[in-house]
C-alpha cells in the first residue's frame, strides 16, 4: 500500500510538471493579498482604486457581465447614494417603450455593468482578432501557479496571476522574438502562451486615486488584482466567518460527545 501510494504521489506531481511545461507559463509572482488565509479580509479602499483601474482602463476592452452595480453597496465598497452616482455615469439600453422602440437611458444600481462592444464579433474586429475576456471570474478562471498540493494549499493564485500579467510584460528573447506574431506583446505569465493580443494596459499615473494611493504600475495592478478577486468571489468573507463559526460548533460538539462518552461509560469499567 505504501509503495501504490508512493506512485500515486509521483504521478500527480509529474502530470502537474508537465502541465506547467505544456503552457510554457511562469509561476505568478508571489505578492499577498489582504484576504488570504482563514481570517483574511478585503480591503475596501483598495477594492474602490480597483473599481476605478477598471473602470478608466479595463473597462474599455473587458465586460464583466455578471456582476451588477448594487453589488458594489452589498460589498460595502461604496454607499447606496455612491452606487447610485456610479451607474448614473453610464447609459444604458431599454425598452422596448410603448411605441416599440429601444431607447436610452442613465444607468441604475440594478444594472449589469454594460460590456464595451455590441457582441463578440465586434470585440475580436476591434482587437485584432483577439476576444477579451470577461472579468467577473477571471481570478477562479485563471490559475497563477500549478501542482495538486500547491493548489491545495495556497489556492490556485488566481489574483496573482491577474497582477502577473498586467506587470509581466518583457522584452521579447532572440530566440522568441524572430516569431513574434504581429500586434503581440511578449508576457511569459500569460496563460495562452508567451503572446499576448493585449498591450500593455498600464502605465505610471494613467490612473489618480481620490486618497492620494500610489498609481504605479505595480501598485494599480494589485489593486485591480484585489477587486476582480472580490468579483470572483463577493461573499468570501461570509464564507469565512461561517466556516469559523462552524470548526467552533464541531470542537464544542466533539468535547460534549467525548464527555457523554464518560459518562455513560463510566460504570463499565
Amino acid at each position: 500500500m505504501k509503495k501504490l501510494a508512493s506512485l500515486a504521489l509521483a504521478g500527480l506531481l509529474l502530470a502537474s510538471g508537465s502541465t506547467l511545461a505544456a503552457e510554457g507559463q511562469k509561476p505568478a509572482k508571489g505578492i499577498s493579498f489582504s484576504f488570504e488565509g482563514p481570517f483574511g479580509t478585503f480591503d475596501r479602499q483598495q477594492l474602490q482604486r480597483g473599481y476605478k483601474v477598471y473602470k478608466e482602463v479595463c473597462s474599455n476592452c473587458h465586460s464583466m457581465r455578471l456582476v451588477s452595480f448594487r453589488n458594489l453597496a452589498e460589498g460595502g465598497i461604496f454607499t447606496d447614494e455612491q452606487v447610485k452616482a456610479l451607474a448614473a455615469t453610464y447609459t444604458m439600453k431599454d425598452g422596448p417603450d410603448v411605441n416599440g422602440d429601444m431607447f436610452e437611458r442613465p444607468g441604475l444600481p440594478s444594472d449589469r455593468f454594460p460590456s464595451p462592444f455590441a457582441n463578440d464579433e465586434a470585440a475580436k474586429t476591434a482587437n485584432g482578432g483577439a476576444l477579451p475576456p470577461d472579468l467577473s471570474l477571471i481570478t477562479k478562471s485563471r490559475p497563477g501557479w500549478y501542482g495538486t498540493f500547491n493548489q491545495l494549499w495556497n489556492g490556485i493564485g488566481g489574483p496573482q496571476y491577474v497582477y502577473s500579467v498586467l506587470t509581466g510584460y518583457e522584452e521579447a528573447p532572440a530566440e522568441l522574438a524572430a516569431e513574434a506574431p504581429e500586434g503581440k506583446s511578449y508576457n511569459p505569465y500569460f496563460g495562452a502562451g508567451h503572446w499576448i493580443g493585449m498591450a500593455a494596459p498600464l502605465a505610471d499615473g494613467v490612473v489618480t486615486f481620490d486618497d492620494g494611493a500610489p498609481n504605479t504600475v505595480d501598485a494599480m495592478a494589485k489593486d485591480v488584482a484585489a477587486f476582480l478577486a472580490w468579483t470572483a468571489e463577493p461573499k468570501m468573507e461570509d464564507r469565512k466567518q461561517t466556516g469559523f463559526m462552524v470548526m467552533i460548533y464541531l470542537a464544542a460538539f466533539s468535547i460534549l460527545l467525548y464527555l457523554v462518552k464518560k459518562k455513560v461509560w463510566a460504570d463499565a469499567h
